[in-house]
């Protein structure tokens, strides 16, 4: 008789790695993932959603409302236990802690901010390394395999004499092999850029003091630009030379928290008091102009929190505790649902369906429709409040709560 024990053990190894791949099926490595645009590829939703979510783990990473990232099998997660910030590097099949980076967070958040203590920058993952930016504006650069730290930046020096305040929420962004961040505070700021291998910073961009939004960046009539916004204006700046394009003024109360959304020359954003806007972008004279194309300031039309997710000329989004969908072109709202789902949601286009994580730790699965909100399936998937996004991943669903990551798994 044949010894089948290592065939046996090879098809064994065949099928873990297939059910690993089918568990983890997309890289999301930063802020809105791979496009910080909330945009999930490929994912294959059942025929018919079940009735419950299973739980498969959950690991404490520490307070905050940093969102995840994820790439192959590990999930890196961003959070504060006491006066440190903490790096957590998770096996995201098992759950095990592969490693951590402990440090002196250096930073006490005070005043109507303090009901977030921790941390809300999230983390990104490029060519192995792991950059992330602290409350109190540390900025760490980690191999991602290890946790070395390879540099890090932590003083007004190291900003380029910056003088900066925080409480930071913008998530780095990397381009061109380089780490940018937005850093500054009374009235000026600077967008940064450090060399991704070496820490040594290669160019500044100052001008108003940042909101705690984070960067995009866009091709427009060919130049490519850092689109983001500032305390007072939605801004475009040249990667080339880092100049100021153009400008539109945007303030929104309290703050401008949300991303903006581009789609060719056409840039959106939202905030609370400022509804929904649409600027166009576009080059006359080798110069840029941006105007407005239409505002909707109706309560129904903006959101404090909840950047819009664009899909077939539709912006489907949040505002006055209800998830809506915009016409893209007119900013007319199509429709809003009626349920109160709290301040916030953080929206994923998966495809077949939209996934809306609220800040009441409610998971809504609904079809991406001009219609009307028809939902497909609903979860409670923790306790609010919840501010991360969620990571999706084949039939994984990582979910960060105020303290903690749990792994949720479609049956």
């Amino acid at each position: 008789m044949k010894n089948t024990n290592g065939l046996m053990a090879a098809v064994a190894g065949i099928v873990i790695l297939v059910g690993m791949s089918s568990v983890l099926a997309q890289d999301w490595p930063q802020w809105r993932g791979p496009n910080r645009d909330d945009k999930l590829n490929g994912f294959a939703a059942p025929q018919s959603w079940p009735k419950e979510l299973k739980q498969k783990w959950k690991v404490t990473v520490g307070v905050g409302d940093s969102s995840p990232a994820l790439v192959g099998d590990k999930l890196y997660a961003f959070g504060r236990q006491e006066a440190n910030e903490v790096i957590s590097c998770i096996d995201a099949v098992s759950g095990k802690v592969l490693w951590q980076e402990i440090y002196p967070a250096q930073f006490v958040v005070t005043g109507p901010s303090s009901r977030h203590p921790g941390t809300r920058s999230s983390p990104i993952v490029v060519e192995g390394k792991l950059c992330v930016l602290g409350v109190g504006g540390i900025l760490s650069c980690l191999d991602a395999a290890t946790g070395k730290v390879l540099w890090r930046k932590q003083s007004a020096a190291d900003y380029l004499d910056t003088a900066y305040q925080f409480e930071s929420s913008m998530s780095p962004m990397v381009v061109h092999g380089m780490c940018i961040v937005y850093v500054g505070g009374k009235g000026q700021g600077s967008l940064i850029a450090f060399d991704l291998a070496s820490g040594q910073a290669k160019w500044k961009y100052t001008g108003d003091a940042p909101a705690p939004s984070s960067p995009v960046v866009a091709t427009i009539e060919g130049t490519r630009q850092i689109v983001t916004i500032n305390e007072k204006e939605v801004i475009g700046v040249s990667l080339a030379d880092q100049t100021l394009l153009w400008q539109v003024p945007f303030k929104a109360r309290p703050v401008n928290t949300t991303t903006p959304v581009i789609d060719g020359q056409t840039v959106y954003v939202t905030g609370q008091g400022m509804g929904t806007l649409a600027i166009k972008v576009a080059k006359k004279d080798g110069k840029f102009t941006a105007e407005p194309m239409w505002t909707n300031s109706d309560t129904q039309a903006g959101s404090t929190f909840t950047t819009p997710v664009l899909r077939d000329g539709l912006l489907f989004g949040f505002a006055a505790t209800k998830l809506n969908c915009l016409d893209a072109k007119t900013g007319r709202v199509l429709w809003a649902d009626t349920a109160n789902r709290g301040q916030g949601a953080a929206i994923v286009d998966a495809g077949s369906c939209l996934i809306a994580l609220t800040v009441n730790g409610e998971l809504s699965v609904y079809l991406p429709s001009d219609k009307q909100y028809t939902e497909l399936a609903h979860y409670k998937v923790g306790d609010p409040e919840i501010w991360a996004h969620p990571v999706i991943a084949g039939k994984s669903i990582f979910i960060r709560d105020k303290e903690s990551v749990t792994l949720w798994t479609i049956p």
